[in-house]
Protein backbone atom coordinates (compact mmCIF):
# COMPACT_ATOMS: atom_id res chain seq x y z
CA UNK A 1 0.00 0.00 0.00
CA UNK A 2 1.53 3.32 -0.95
CA UNK A 3 1.78 6.09 1.79
CA UNK A 4 -1.25 8.18 -0.24
CA UNK A 5 -3.12 5.04 0.81
CA UNK A 6 -2.12 4.54 3.65
CA UNK A 7 -2.64 7.92 4.79
CA UNK A 8 -6.83 7.68 3.63
CA UNK A 9 -6.71 4.61 5.53
CA UNK A 10 -5.86 6.42 8.39
CA UNK A 11 -8.33 9.50 7.97
CA UNK A 12 -11.19 7.27 7.66
CA UNK A 13 -10.20 5.28 10.68
CA UNK A 14 -9.58 8.31 12.59
CA UNK A 15 -12.71 9.55 11.43
CA UNK A 16 -14.12 6.73 12.75
CA UNK A 17 -12.99 6.81 16.13
CA UNK A 18 -13.63 10.07 16.48
CA UNK A 19 -17.80 9.46 15.83
CA UNK A 20 -17.27 6.23 18.09
CA UNK A 21 -15.95 8.42 20.59
CA UNK A 22 -18.96 11.04 20.43
CA UNK A 23 -21.58 8.45 20.33
CA UNK A 24 -20.37 6.96 23.55
CA UNK A 25 -19.88 10.44 24.76
CA UNK A 26 -23.66 10.62 24.48
CA UNK A 27 -24.42 7.84 25.40
CA UNK A 28 -22.66 8.25 28.55
CA UNK A 29 -24.67 11.75 29.08
CA UNK A 30 -27.62 9.97 28.32
CA UNK A 31 -27.47 7.24 30.69
CA UNK A 32 -26.18 10.09 33.44
CA UNK A 33 -29.71 12.16 32.50
CA UNK A 34 -31.84 8.84 32.20
CA UNK A 35 -33.78 10.14 35.83
CA UNK A 36 -33.87 13.37 35.01
CA UNK A 37 -36.99 14.43 33.92
CA UNK A 38 -38.52 12.67 36.20
CA UNK A 39 -36.75 14.15 38.70
CA UNK A 40 -37.52 17.87 38.03
CA UNK A 41 -41.42 16.44 38.55
CA UNK A 42 -44.72 18.23 37.41
CA UNK A 43 -46.09 21.81 36.97
CA UNK A 44 -49.02 23.38 38.36
CA UNK A 45 -52.13 22.93 35.89
CA UNK A 46 -55.80 22.53 35.68
CA UNK A 47 -57.52 22.93 39.75
CA UNK A 48 -53.82 22.79 41.37
CA UNK A 49 -52.84 25.90 38.99
CA UNK A 50 -56.26 27.47 39.52
CA UNK A 51 -55.97 26.81 43.15
CA UNK A 52 -52.41 28.64 43.17
CA UNK A 53 -53.49 31.13 41.37
CA UNK A 54 -55.82 32.39 44.26
CA UNK A 55 -53.22 32.48 46.86
CA UNK A 56 -52.16 36.20 47.79
CA UNK A 57 -48.83 34.87 47.60
CA UNK A 58 -49.05 33.96 43.92
CA UNK A 59 -48.81 36.82 41.31
CA UNK A 60 -47.29 36.99 37.59
CA UNK A 61 -46.97 33.19 37.48
CA UNK A 62 -44.94 32.84 40.25
CA UNK A 63 -44.86 32.22 44.20
CA UNK A 64 -43.41 35.43 46.12
CA UNK A 65 -42.00 35.93 49.25
CA UNK A 66 -42.77 38.89 51.47
CA UNK A 67 -39.43 40.89 51.13
CA UNK A 68 -37.52 40.98 47.20
CA UNK A 69 -35.11 37.97 47.62
CA UNK A 70 -34.32 37.45 44.35
CA UNK A 71 -31.04 39.37 43.86
CA UNK A 72 -27.64 38.04 45.60
CA UNK A 73 -25.45 40.49 47.38
CA UNK A 74 -22.80 41.53 45.86
CA UNK A 75 -19.24 41.20 46.94
CA UNK A 76 -16.58 42.93 45.09
CA UNK A 77 -13.46 41.34 44.49
CA UNK A 78 -14.75 37.97 45.50
CA UNK A 79 -15.10 34.87 43.01
CA UNK A 80 -17.57 32.21 44.38
CA UNK A 81 -16.77 29.58 41.72
CA UNK A 82 -13.25 29.82 42.63
CA UNK A 83 -13.64 29.71 46.20
CA UNK A 84 -16.22 26.72 46.03
CA UNK A 85 -13.12 24.71 43.67
CA UNK A 86 -9.80 26.29 45.49
CA UNK A 87 -11.39 27.71 48.81
CA UNK A 88 -9.34 26.46 51.68
CA UNK A 89 -12.45 25.89 54.34
CA UNK A 90 -12.67 22.10 55.69
CA UNK A 91 -15.70 21.41 54.16
CA UNK A 92 -15.78 17.94 54.93
CA UNK A 93 -14.80 16.24 58.29
CA UNK A 94 -11.84 14.32 58.91
CA UNK A 95 -13.45 11.21 60.28
CA UNK A 96 -16.66 9.32 59.58
CA UNK A 97 -20.03 11.25 61.38
CA UNK A 98 -21.12 8.58 64.55
CA UNK A 99 -24.12 7.32 63.74
CA UNK A 100 -26.91 5.52 66.19
CA UNK A 101 -30.41 3.38 65.56
CA UNK A 102 -32.85 5.40 67.91
CA UNK A 103 -34.41 3.41 70.71
CA UNK A 104 -37.38 2.98 71.65
CA UNK A 105 -39.69 6.06 72.79
CA UNK A 106 -39.97 6.84 76.55
CA UNK A 107 -43.31 3.91 77.52
CA UNK A 108 -44.59 6.23 79.62
CA UNK A 109 -46.72 9.46 79.59
CA UNK A 110 -47.70 9.51 75.64
CA UNK A 111 -50.34 12.39 75.90
CA UNK A 112 -47.33 14.40 77.44
CA UNK A 113 -44.78 12.72 75.13
CA UNK A 114 -42.37 14.78 72.65
CA UNK A 115 -38.80 13.63 71.30
CA UNK A 116 -37.23 14.47 67.73
CA UNK A 117 -35.42 12.28 66.12
CA UNK A 118 -32.93 14.15 63.59
CA UNK A 119 -31.51 11.33 60.71
CA UNK A 120 -29.22 14.07 59.27
CA UNK A 121 -29.63 17.62 57.08
CA UNK A 122 -33.31 18.44 57.57
CA UNK A 123 -34.80 15.03 57.91
CA UNK A 124 -36.31 14.44 61.46
CA UNK A 125 -39.35 12.60 62.88
CA UNK A 126 -41.63 14.36 65.33
CA UNK A 127 -42.76 12.07 67.99
CA UNK A 128 -45.47 13.96 69.47
CA UNK A 129 -48.52 12.31 71.78
CA UNK A 130 -48.11 9.01 70.12
CA UNK A 131 -47.78 10.49 66.90
CA UNK A 132 -45.52 10.42 64.17
CA UNK A 133 -44.53 13.06 61.83
CA UNK A 134 -41.55 12.89 59.45
CA UNK A 135 -40.06 15.85 58.30
CA UNK A 136 -38.31 16.21 54.69
CA UNK A 137 -36.94 13.12 54.29
CA UNK A 138 -34.34 11.98 52.09
CA UNK A 139 -32.37 9.01 51.47
CA UNK A 140 -31.22 8.78 48.78
CA UNK A 141 -27.37 8.92 47.95
CA UNK A 142 -27.17 12.50 46.16
CA UNK A 143 -29.70 15.71 46.22
CA UNK A 144 -29.58 15.93 42.82
CA UNK A 145 -31.64 15.37 39.71
CA UNK A 146 -29.01 12.97 38.91
CA UNK A 147 -27.87 9.86 40.84
CA UNK A 148 -24.51 10.06 39.58
CA UNK A 149 -23.20 13.90 39.79
CA UNK A 150 -24.50 16.47 42.34
CA UNK A 151 -23.79 17.06 46.12
CA UNK A 152 -23.29 13.53 47.74
CA UNK A 153 -23.90 12.45 51.43
CA UNK A 154 -20.99 12.93 53.81
CA UNK A 155 -23.06 10.19 55.90
CA UNK A 156 -25.49 7.50 54.97
CA UNK A 157 -28.93 7.52 56.92
CA UNK A 158 -28.64 5.97 60.72
CA UNK A 159 -31.57 3.69 59.52
CA UNK A 160 -32.93 2.70 56.16
CA UNK A 161 -35.95 3.99 54.60
CA UNK A 162 -37.84 0.61 55.47
CA UNK A 163 -36.94 0.45 58.83
CA UNK A 164 -38.60 3.66 59.97
CA UNK A 165 -41.95 2.78 62.54
CA UNK A 166 -45.35 3.54 60.79
CA UNK A 167 -45.76 7.70 60.76
CA UNK A 168 -49.06 9.30 60.58
CA UNK A 169 -48.00 12.74 58.17
CA UNK A 170 -45.25 13.17 56.19
CA UNK A 171 -44.20 17.08 55.93
CA UNK A 172 -42.68 18.63 52.79
CA UNK A 173 -41.61 22.47 53.42
CA UNK A 174 -40.27 23.26 49.41
CA UNK A 175 -39.11 21.31 46.48
CA UNK A 176 -35.61 21.81 46.20
CA UNK A 177 -33.74 18.32 46.02
CA UNK A 178 -32.18 18.56 49.43
CA UNK A 179 -35.41 18.39 50.96
CA UNK A 180 -37.78 16.73 48.24
CA UNK A 181 -36.23 13.38 46.74
CA UNK A 182 -38.74 11.30 44.23
CA UNK A 183 -36.74 8.19 45.34
CA UNK A 184 -37.27 8.94 49.23
CA UNK A 185 -40.97 9.42 48.20
CA UNK A 186 -41.83 7.01 46.16
CA UNK A 187 -40.49 4.43 48.95
CA UNK A 188 -42.39 6.06 51.54
CA UNK A 189 -45.98 5.60 48.97
CA UNK A 190 -44.90 2.36 48.89
CA UNK A 191 -43.90 1.24 52.22
CA UNK A 192 -46.06 3.60 54.19
CA UNK A 193 -49.86 4.94 54.62
CA UNK A 194 -49.20 8.36 55.78
CA UNK A 195 -50.53 11.29 53.84
CA UNK A 196 -48.08 13.98 52.39
CA UNK A 197 -48.54 17.47 53.43
CA UNK A 198 -47.05 19.87 51.20
CA UNK A 199 -47.14 23.79 50.25
CA UNK A 200 -49.18 24.46 47.21
CA UNK A 201 -48.14 23.65 44.01
CA UNK A 202 -45.40 20.57 45.22
CA UNK A 203 -48.46 18.28 44.79
CA UNK A 204 -48.07 18.60 41.16
CA UNK A 205 -44.53 16.49 41.92
CA UNK A 206 -45.85 14.20 43.83
CA UNK A 207 -48.62 13.02 41.28
CA UNK A 208 -45.82 12.71 38.52
CA UNK A 209 -44.19 10.05 41.22
CA UNK A 210 -47.39 7.91 41.51
CA UNK A 211 -48.71 9.49 45.02
CA UNK A 212 -52.43 8.65 45.08
CA UNK A 213 -54.49 12.01 44.59
CA UNK A 214 -56.20 11.16 48.67
CA UNK A 215 -52.66 11.24 50.30
CA UNK A 216 -51.82 14.76 48.91
CA UNK A 217 -52.93 17.61 50.81
CA UNK A 218 -51.80 20.89 49.44
CA UNK A 219 -51.76 23.81 52.11
CA UNK A 220 -51.07 27.99 51.38
CA UNK A 221 -49.40 30.08 54.63
CA UNK A 222 -52.03 29.60 57.83
CA UNK A 223 -53.87 26.94 56.03
CA UNK A 224 -54.11 23.84 58.53
CA UNK A 225 -55.02 20.48 58.59
CA UNK A 226 -56.39 18.51 61.30
CA UNK A 227 -55.04 14.85 61.90
CA UNK A 228 -55.95 12.29 64.70
CA UNK A 229 -55.58 14.97 67.18
CA UNK A 230 -52.77 16.71 65.98
CA UNK A 231 -52.98 20.08 64.33
CA UNK A 232 -50.87 21.25 61.52
CA UNK A 233 -50.44 24.15 60.06
CA UNK A 234 -48.35 25.84 56.85
CA UNK A 235 -46.75 29.15 58.01
CA UNK A 236 -44.57 31.86 56.63
CA UNK A 237 -40.64 31.23 55.63
CA UNK A 238 -38.66 33.11 53.18
CA UNK A 239 -36.88 31.44 50.49
CA UNK A 240 -37.52 30.13 46.96
CA UNK A 241 -38.26 26.80 45.10
CA UNK A 242 -37.83 25.31 41.59
CA UNK A 243 -36.24 22.15 40.33
CA UNK A 244 -35.01 23.00 37.17
CA UNK A 245 -34.43 26.39 34.83
CA UNK A 246 -37.89 28.14 36.30
CA UNK A 247 -37.93 29.54 39.39
CA UNK A 248 -40.54 30.00 42.45
CA UNK A 249 -43.48 27.82 40.98
CA UNK A 250 -44.32 26.36 43.87
CA UNK A 251 -44.67 27.55 47.44
CA UNK A 252 -41.83 26.81 50.29
CA UNK A 253 -43.20 26.77 53.63
CA UNK A 254 -42.45 26.54 57.32
CA UNK A 255 -43.89 24.09 59.62
CA UNK A 256 -46.25 24.10 62.94
CA UNK A 257 -47.17 20.76 64.95
CA UNK A 258 -49.80 20.80 67.46
CA UNK A 259 -51.29 18.21 69.21
CA UNK A 260 -53.72 19.01 72.80
CA UNK A 261 -50.55 19.93 75.21
CA UNK A 262 -47.22 20.18 72.74
CA UNK A 263 -46.33 22.48 69.96
CA UNK A 264 -43.58 21.46 67.28
CA UNK A 265 -41.65 24.39 64.75
CA UNK A 266 -39.85 23.22 61.62
CA UNK A 267 -38.45 26.21 60.00
CA UNK A 268 -37.76 24.61 56.32
CA UNK A 269 -35.68 26.41 54.62
CA UNK A 270 -35.07 30.98 55.53
CA UNK A 271 -33.45 33.52 56.01
CA UNK A 272 -34.81 35.73 59.01
CA UNK A 273 -37.51 37.71 59.08
CA UNK A 274 -40.53 39.52 60.87
CA UNK A 275 -42.73 36.38 60.54
CA UNK A 276 -40.79 34.57 63.20
CA UNK A 277 -42.30 37.10 65.70
CA UNK A 278 -45.96 37.17 64.12
CA UNK A 279 -45.75 33.16 64.51
CA UNK A 280 -43.97 32.85 68.33
CA UNK A 281 -47.35 35.57 68.60
CA UNK A 282 -49.98 33.18 66.87
CA UNK A 283 -49.01 30.04 67.45
CA UNK A 284 -46.38 29.71 69.93
CA UNK A 285 -45.08 29.45 72.63
CA UNK A 286 -43.02 26.20 71.67
CA UNK A 287 -41.32 23.28 73.36
CA UNK A 288 -38.82 22.44 70.77
CA UNK A 289 -38.04 24.11 67.47
CA UNK A 290 -35.74 22.38 64.85
CA UNK A 291 -33.85 25.26 62.70
CA UNK A 292 -32.20 25.66 60.08
CA UNK A 293 -28.29 26.70 60.71
CA UNK A 294 -26.16 25.72 57.65
CA UNK A 295 -25.97 26.31 54.09
CA UNK A 296 -25.69 30.26 54.69
CA UNK A 297 -23.36 32.68 52.82
CA UNK A 298 -23.11 36.50 52.44
CA UNK A 299 -23.28 36.14 49.05
CA UNK A 300 -27.29 34.89 49.68
CA UNK A 301 -28.09 36.38 53.36
CA UNK A 302 -31.84 36.51 53.04
CA UNK A 303 -32.52 32.46 52.13
CA UNK A 304 -30.55 30.95 54.50
CA UNK A 305 -30.37 31.99 58.50
CA UNK A 306 -26.96 32.27 59.81
CA UNK A 307 -26.35 30.30 63.11
CA UNK A 308 -27.17 33.67 65.25
CA UNK A 309 -30.25 34.37 63.45
CA UNK A 310 -31.41 31.34 63.80
CA UNK A 311 -30.79 31.51 67.86
CA UNK A 312 -32.64 35.12 66.93
CA UNK A 313 -35.42 33.54 65.62
CA UNK A 314 -36.19 30.91 68.52
CA UNK A 315 -36.66 33.80 70.65
CA UNK A 316 -38.99 35.50 68.43
CA UNK A 317 -40.81 32.20 67.85
CA UNK A 318 -41.08 31.87 71.84
CA UNK A 319 -39.58 28.79 71.47
CA UNK A 320 -38.12 25.89 74.58
CA UNK A 321 -35.31 23.80 73.46
CA UNK A 322 -33.37 24.40 70.05
CA UNK A 323 -32.38 21.12 67.68
CA UNK A 324 -30.45 22.30 64.58
CA UNK A 325 -31.13 20.93 61.41
CA UNK A 326 -29.58 21.64 58.04
CA UNK A 327 -26.09 20.72 57.95
CA UNK A 328 -23.65 18.04 58.76
CA UNK A 329 -24.94 15.51 55.85
CA UNK A 330 -24.05 17.66 52.56
CA UNK A 331 -21.81 20.12 51.06
CA UNK A 332 -24.05 22.94 49.80
CA UNK A 333 -22.16 26.00 51.18
CA UNK A 334 -18.47 27.33 51.42
CA UNK A 335 -18.39 26.84 55.28
CA UNK A 336 -16.29 24.46 56.93
CA UNK A 337 -18.03 21.68 57.87
CA UNK A 338 -18.54 21.90 61.59
CA UNK A 339 -18.62 26.05 61.72
CA UNK A 340 -22.76 26.07 61.63
CA UNK A 341 -22.55 24.43 65.00
CA UNK A 342 -19.88 25.75 66.52
CA UNK A 343 -21.47 29.31 65.76
CA UNK A 344 -24.62 27.66 67.47
CA UNK A 345 -22.98 26.54 70.68
CA UNK A 346 -21.44 29.65 71.50
CA UNK A 347 -24.59 32.27 70.25
CA UNK A 348 -26.98 29.40 72.46
CA UNK A 349 -24.72 30.43 75.91
CA UNK A 350 -24.12 33.95 75.10
CA UNK A 351 -28.27 34.23 74.63
CA UNK A 352 -28.92 31.49 77.32
CA UNK A 353 -30.93 29.26 74.92
CA UNK A 354 -31.51 25.30 75.84
CA UNK A 355 -29.35 23.28 73.12
CA UNK A 356 -29.56 19.77 72.29
CA UNK A 357 -27.13 18.61 69.16
CA UNK A 358 -28.06 15.09 68.45
CA UNK A 359 -25.67 12.40 66.31
CA UNK A 360 -27.43 11.47 63.36
CA UNK A 361 -30.19 8.64 64.77
CA UNK A 362 -29.92 10.11 68.18
CA UNK A 363 -33.45 10.35 70.06
CA UNK A 364 -33.56 13.60 72.03
CA UNK A 365 -36.65 13.76 74.72
CA UNK A 366 -37.44 16.88 74.87
CA UNK A 367 -37.86 17.04 78.43
CA UNK A 368 -34.73 15.32 79.15
CA UNK A 369 -32.32 16.63 76.47
CA UNK A 370 -28.79 15.23 75.95
CA UNK A 371 -26.35 17.53 77.18
CA UNK A 372 -24.15 19.57 74.34
CA UNK A 373 -20.83 17.24 74.20
CA UNK A 374 -19.05 18.70 70.92
CA UNK A 375 -18.98 15.57 69.79
CA UNK A 376 -18.08 16.97 66.23
CA UNK A 377 -15.07 18.44 67.21
CA UNK A 378 -12.93 15.16 67.36
CA UNK A 379 -13.86 15.00 63.33
CA UNK A 380 -13.68 18.28 62.65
Amino acid sequence: MGAEAERTVERALGGRLWRMAGLAAVAGLAWVARDVPAQLGGRLAGARAERAARSPRFSDGTFHNRADTRTMVADPGRNVLRELLFGKQKRRPTAAVPLLRPAGPPADGTDRELSIVWYGHASALIEIEGRRVLVDPVWSERCSPSATVGPRRIHQPPVRLDELPPVDAVLISHDHYDHLDMATIQGLCANQSAPFLVPLGVGAHLDRWGVPAERIIELDWSESHKLDGLTVTATPAQHFSGRGLRRDGTLWSSWVVAGAHRRVFYTGDSGYFDGYAEIGAEHGPFDVTLMQIGAYDRAWPTIHMFPEEAVAAHLDLRGGLFVPVHWATFNLALHDWAEPVDRLWAEAKARDVRLAVPRPGERVVVDDPPAVDGWWQSIA
